[in-house]
């Protein structure tokens, strides 16, 4: 038998074979450049404004871009000379670009198209918006773009056509840009519109701080261009944020599409932005503007006509 003397005692036998591992030290937070990447993976962005490549050159489709883009609205802007028929060429053009890029861009007319290309990789591209002096004082062409797929028209005076074109408009689901009106255009169009307008180029600086109110308590949705200083940008979505609501808040474009928009957004976080903001400026605010536009044409078709 085995002298019992020869066995280490028991303390030492436990720390030998029997002692715990240390406990794994806890996750580390992530940082605000990794949260913003997670939340726009998860929430690409809706562009206000997108131009034309000025030469549609094969080589270059589809046109450079956000990796964060999920939809774009795509101007129609052209010269006051250029008119309806510049305008229609330029849909043409446009419609031509989405069918050379059926991998990575669809055309969407409803919140709904827009979602579905989102869901299936694809970047939504929106029509519009129209320039204010394409439409020739003529409300049957607002109503002929609409059927080609417009959804934004760009209204930048007011006056007796303005009044009745914003009423076609809400009647027929056009959203109405207010980017590049005065500051009395802006309270007039507000006063009149039942849908929630857009500003696809704002200039929130510019905007003194009773519209800006007025724009959150119509529920439109400014969209800030994002410059090449995240800070500064983020100063001009702040202003927009405390004036009008975080409900109002929304991305123009790029200055550097190859940045991206990480960032704003991590910038925005070590702002104390919380996420459902984030959401919110992504795409959340002008999704909800688009289909509110949509909804209350939807009800002007199914009511009955008055007696």
């Amino acid at each position: 038998m085995a002298d019992l003397d020869d066995h280490p005692p028991f303390s030492a036998a436990s720390g030998a074979v029997g002692a715990l591992e240390p406990p794994e030290p806890p996750p580390q937070p992530l940082d605000e450049t990794a949260r913003a990447r997670a939340i726009l993976a998860a929430q690409p962005v809706l562009e206000g404004h997108t131009e034309l490549p000025v030469l549609l050159d094969p080589e270059d489709l589809p046109p450079a871009r956000a990796q964060e883009a999920g939809a774009q609205f795509w101007s129609l802007h052209v010269d006051a000379d250029d008119g309806a028929i510049g305008t229609l060429r330029r849909i043409d053009l446009i419609r031509a670009l989405v069918a050379a890029c059926p991998e990575d861009l669809r055309l969407a007319h409803t919140v709904s198209e827009m979602v579905h290309a989102r869901n299936c990789g694809r970047v939504a591209a929106l029509l519009g918006p129209v320039g204010w002096t394409a439409l020739g004082g003529s409300a049957a062409t607002l109503r002929a773009y609409h059927a080609l797929g417009v959804r934004a028209v760009n209204l930048t005076r007011y006056d007796r056509f303005a009044r009745e074109a914003v009423r076609e408009m809400n009647r027929i689901g056009l959203a109405v840009d207010l980017t590049g009106a005065d500051q009395d255009t802006v309270r007039k169009v507000l006063a009149v519109t039942r849908a929630p307008a857009l500003v696809t180029r704002a200039a929130p600086d510019a905007l003194p701080d009773d519209v800006l109110r007025l724009l959150g308590e119509n529920g439109a949705v400014c969209m800030v261009p994002v410059g090449e200083d995240p800070a500064a940008t983020a100063d001009l979505l702040d202003r927009v944020r405390d004036g009008a609501g975080p409900g109002s808040t929304g991305l123009s474009h790029l200055a550097d599409p190859a940045a991206g928009y990480v960032p704003l957004f991590a910038e925005l976080l070590r702002r104390d932005w919380p996420a459902r903001d984030l959401v919110g400026l992504a795409h959340g605010n002008a999704t909800r503007a688009l289909r509110e536009t949509e909804f209350l044409a939807r009800t002007n078709r199914i009511r009955p006509v008055a007696a």
